[in-house]
């Protein structure tokens, strides 16, 4: 009641049943409002993210089959797609400026419209359809079909519940915001990527590697707009060890290293190295973008929260490639298979694993799985109980469990040196990296 002179009848009730009858006026409202919990008033964090768990099932299952994409390059869709979905919850997340701040030159992101009425998960729905299509333009018919048919499905799941006109207004929010973040996208330099190269020539640089000697992969990827202002900066490692051939030195060591290990390798060390092959698979990046789903789930993760931890983790990847590659290009190291056959003189030996074609440091494994890692520490709870990985149970692959989300990177980074694909320097220099690239993050948040 906010009359002055409120009738007689109301003066004359005692105090207690005054306060009895607005107690209950407060409950019919409240009620109200919980039966619409689409309303503005209610954070995004009311609902669960199980719309947002059912499209990152989609989007690693198109990283599977996509074709033609580079192992690290799915990055990029990891990351934008991230941010799609927490940009396009941005009407629903208190203090969400606070990362808007952060996109390295994001614009044209649709204004919030606080006066409108959204249901979220809509929004998400509407956003992941439109920024999946947009990605994976390549898809197959049948891939294409589930974006088709899980977009659908979930729109007549949410009209049992809520208005068509609430789910338009949310809709169109969402593919605005995929539309912005995909346009930005487009501009970030990964077309250039694989621009004319000319291999340098020289002692202890790398050169294509046995058995296909393929032409260097993306060898302008360092050269990638990061997606968080100031991620890489100061994250370029220390120069390596010098090269020489000389049995006595630190570099020829450190080869052996690679080949002693690789003579005799346990079970374990042959299915950690298999388990982290992640090609064919579902990438290094859709690795952990199933990490980051297993982890919801077990977390029961609020709508709000997963879509942060989808586009932070998926950003510390994005950026940690960046850097790795700028590490790679610039000091052209020697793959260890190159080193072991023309200088040590095994002519016959292979690494485990078929080695990448790109040079050696440092490692892209380790840089861009501490860098995820450590994303993931900072935002569960959980960063140090026991945590068993099934992104490949559908290969047949055991299932891994680890102490901490830290204990993942860690192994991840290790399995390339059972591969026979790195040094243990470049893989200690690609945890320290991918460790930093996280850190800045966080540390330039404002």
């Amino acid at each position: 009641m906010k009359t002055k002179n409120p009738p007689f009848k109301l003066k004359s009730i005692s105090a207690f049943h005054f306060l009895l009858v607005v107690l209950f006026i407060l409950l019919l409202v409240s009620c109200k409002k919980n039966d619409n919990p689409g309303n503005n008033e209610h954070h995004a964090s009311t609902y669960n993210s199980e719309v947002l768990d059912k499209w990152m099932t989609v989007q690693l299952r198109l990283m599977r089959n996509a074709t033609g994409v580079p192992n690290h390059a799915f990055s990029r869709y990891f990351a934008y797609t991230g941010i799609v979905a927490l940009e396009s919850l941005a009407p629903g997340i208190a203090g969400n400026s606070l990362w808007r701040s952060k996109w390295n030159g994001l614009t044209g992101l649709p204004a919030s419209g606080h006066s409108k009425d959204y249901y979220y998960p809509a929004n998400i729905n509407g956003a992941m359809a439109a920024i999946n299509r947009s990605l994976f333009p390549n898809a197959g018919v049948a891939d294409k079909a589930a974006i088709d048919s899980l977009e659908n499905s979930l729109n007549q799941e949410f009209l049992l519940t809520q208005t068509q006109s609430k789910l338009d207004v949310s809709i169109q929010f969402g593919k605005a915001t995929a539309a912005a973040v995909f346009n930005w996208s487009e501009t970030d330099g990964y077309k250039k990527a694989n621009d004319p190269y000319a291999v340098p020539a020289g002692a202890g640089l790398w050169k294509p590697t046995a058995p296909s000697f393929a032409a260097p992969a993306t060898p302008y990827w360092g050269n990638n707009r990061t997606v968080i202002t100031g991620s890489t900066e100061s994250t370029q490692p220390a120069a390596p060890i010098p090269y020489s051939t000389e049995p006595s030195s630190a570099f020829y060591q450190m080869v052996k290293q690679v080949y002693d290990v690789t003579q005799n390798l346990t079970d374990d060390q042959k299915a950690m190295a298999m388990f982290w092959r992640d090609v064919p698979g579902v990438s290094s990046p859709g690795h952990w973008l199933s990490i980051l789903q297993q982890v919801m789930r077990k977390d029961k993760t609020s709508l709000d929260n997963a879509a942060l931890a989808y586009a932070l983790t998926g950003a510390a990847i994005n950026d940690a490639l960046i850097s790795c590659f700028q590490s790679k290009y610039q000091f052209n190291v020697v793959r260890p298979i190159t080193y072991i056959r023309e200088v040590m003189g095994y002519t016959s030996w292979n690494s485990y694993l078929g080695t990448p074609a790109h040079p050696e440091y440092v490692s892209a494994h380790a840089s861009l799985s501490v860098a995820a890692a450590t994303v993931m520490d900072k935002l569960f709870n959980n960063s140090h109980e026991p945590f068993t990985d099934h992104t490949y149970d559908y290969l047949g692959f055991a299932p891994r469990t680890y102490s901490s989300f830290t204990a993942i990177g860690i192994e991840a980074g290790q399995s390339r040196l059972y591969a026979g694909i790195h040094y243990t320097p470049s893989i200690n220099a690609g945890v320290t990296q991918g460790r930093k690239i996280a850190l800045n993050i966080f540390s330039n948040k404002k």
